[in-house]
Order: structure tokens, then sequence, then C-alpha cells
């Protein structure tokens, strides 16, 4: 599957503009799928850096004590531990917040993990400024760029919780080095157990010829809302991407959406530069220059607040993305 059409997706999403959606942390997703992975395959470990219970692994450690490890607060330990695990057979998911893992363990990552070529799953947790009030120095907002860079690394970010458990349990079965980011806070479930999801595969969630939004993580669902206002208020028609796989990112999605749209707007709860938008960049000015805006965190560093009203103060929310929008289709239209 490379693209479902807006016919087609319309019965696999949630109905998100009747309001009242559920709401549940993409940390739980994670978690329950670990748990039928582990299930699944044996081999299937879980290795922690005294954070089961914020990282989700606390329900895998109780299903699967036989396959769980707690080594305290060692990062860097935590990679070497599951790179040897890794050689012999074993299929090691390591958690900890993204901050510390990958962030304090980024040399043990793209050396052991990456230049070996190990099959190493790293859950990067409370990723994003809607941790909230565990402030700057928890929030990673530069993992994305830390991570893509890496030879060999794969990248996932999900839009919801039901996505993240399906990311966790298709990368549980996928051979290499990985890297799944997702958040603490509770956030919109769009998506759907007959939501079809395939690593490496963009997904149109809304169809429209004036711009794309091309999206990643929970702020999906903020591009979806936008989107629809902006149909409604403007006559402005946005197509949606779900862009959950920023390595390797599905190029003839990208291009497809740039040449049917001529002009794009990536959003992401990730700093501007090097994030999942900076490779939509790189894929257009190789093959099809287009119009851009960025909606993301704009070379800044995070603070502590609440989750909602962060996502707003750094210029993420429906109106940010609205006012992108604008810009870009003016652009195309100039």
């Amino acid at each position: 599957m490379r693209t479902l059409d807006a016919a087609a997706f319309s019965m696999h999403l949630v109905d998100y503009r009747a309001g009242d959606l559920k709401q549940v942390p993409t940390r739980n997703g994670f978690g329950e799928g670990l748990i039928e992975a582990g299930s699944r395959n044996l081999n299937v470990l879980g290795i922690c850096a005294d954070l089961s219970e914020s990282t989700r692994f606390e329900g895998f450690r109780k299903a699967h004590p036989r396959q769980y490890i707690e080594i305290g607060v060692s990062e860097q330990m935590l990679v070497a531990m599951a790179g040897g695990l890794a050689a012999v057979g074993k299929v090691p998911w390591i958690a900890s917040y993204a901050m510390f893992n990958p962030g304090r363990s980024w040399e043990q990552v793209r050396t052991i993990m990456a230049l070996n070529e190990t099959n190493v799953k790293i859950a990067g947790a409370h990723a994003g400024v809607s941790v909230g009030p565990d402030g700057a120095t928890h929030q990673a907002i530069e993992d994305i760029a830390i991570m893509r860079v890496i030879p060999h690394m794969l990248v996932v970010v999900p839009c919801d919780a039901v996505q993240t458990k399906k990311a966790t349990l298709a990368l549980s079965e996928a051979w290499g080095p990985t890297y799944l980011r997702f958040g603490r806070e509770k956030s919109a479930v769009i998506t759907t157990e007959q939501t079809p999801f395939e690593i490496g595969k963009a997904q149109t969630f809304r169809e429209g010829r004036d711009v794309a939004i091309v999206a990643c993580g929970i702020l999906v669902y903020n591009a979806l809302i936008a989107a629809d206002r902006l149909a409604r208020e403007d006559g402005i028609e946005c197509r949606v991407v779900n862009n959950h796989t920023i390595k390797p990112m599905d190029e003839a999605a990208i291009l497809d959406a740039a040449r049917a749209c001529a002009a794009i707007v990536t959003v992401e709860e990730h700093q501007q530069h090097g994030g999942m938008g900076s490779r939509v960049a790189e894929i257009l000015a190789a093959y099809h220059p287009t119009p851009m805006e960025f909606v993301g965190v704009n070379d800044r560093f995070g603070q502590s607040g609440d989750p909602a009203e962060l996502i707003e103060h750094y210029g993420m929310g429906v109106g940010a993305i609205e006012q992108a929008v604008r810009r870009a289709y003016r652009r195309k239209t100039a």
C-alpha cells in the first residue's frame, strides 16, 4: 500500500470532526505492543534504565519477567548490553526518556547499534515539549535530527496510541537498528484497529489539491483540524499526510503530494532544523523544488508548562498550522 484515497481512509479513521475523541498517551500503545511482541517471540527483551512505569515497560515486566532486565540509571550501558544480546539473536527493546536515550547515549547508539548493524530497538519516551512540567532538560526536541543522520537507523514517529502499538509490533519483527519516538501526555486517538500501517509507507488521511500538510506524531491531529478549518473559512483544500516513518521516508508519497498541491507545509513536535521537515525539503530539493513552510520549534529550548499551552506557545497549534498553510498558498499563487 502506498496511500489510500480519502474515501478509503474514511472507513479506517475515527470521526475526528465530532470532538470528544478518546485521549490516550502514545506510550500506552508502546507498552501494549511490547507485551504482545514478547508473547509472539520469546527472544524479544525489555531492558530499562530505571523508568519502567514511565516508559510503560511495567506491563511487560509483569507479563514476561524472564524477558525483562532492569539496569538502573545507566543509559550508555543500556545500549552496550543490548548490543551484546542482539549479537546472540535476541531482540532487545531499550527504553528511557528520549533526552537520555538516545540523547545521553548517542555515541554508543552510533557505534554499537548502527556501525555494527545490531538488531537493537530504542523506545524514546517523553519526546517533544508536550512532556510538560519536566521542562527543557527532559524535553527532547532534537532527537529526530540526531537519529536520522546515523547510517542504517530506522526512525518512526506514530500519530497516536493505536498506531504506536502497531509500529511496536512491526518493528519487533523488522531487522535492524531502530528508533521509535513517542510521548507522555494523552493525545487524540484518530486511527482504529483497521487503519493500515506499514513501515516506510506514508498515509494520506485527507485529500486536497491546494496545499499538502505533511505531519508526524501527535500533531497529525492538529493538521487535520487545521485543514478542515481552512476549507471552511478560506476555501483552501489541504491534503494531510501522516508521514510516520522519518527514515526511510516515503519519497514517492512526498513527491506525489508536491506535484498534486505545489505547496508543502511540514508539521512536527521537534526543532524545525534537522527534523522530519528538513528531510522532506531534501527530497523536494533533489527531485521537485516546491514552496515550503515549516511548523515546529524555532531554534529554542523548551520550558516547564502545561502541555497544551506549550504546543501553542512554540507555534505548533492549529492556528499556527493554518497561518503556515496560508503563507504557502500565497507563495504558490503569487
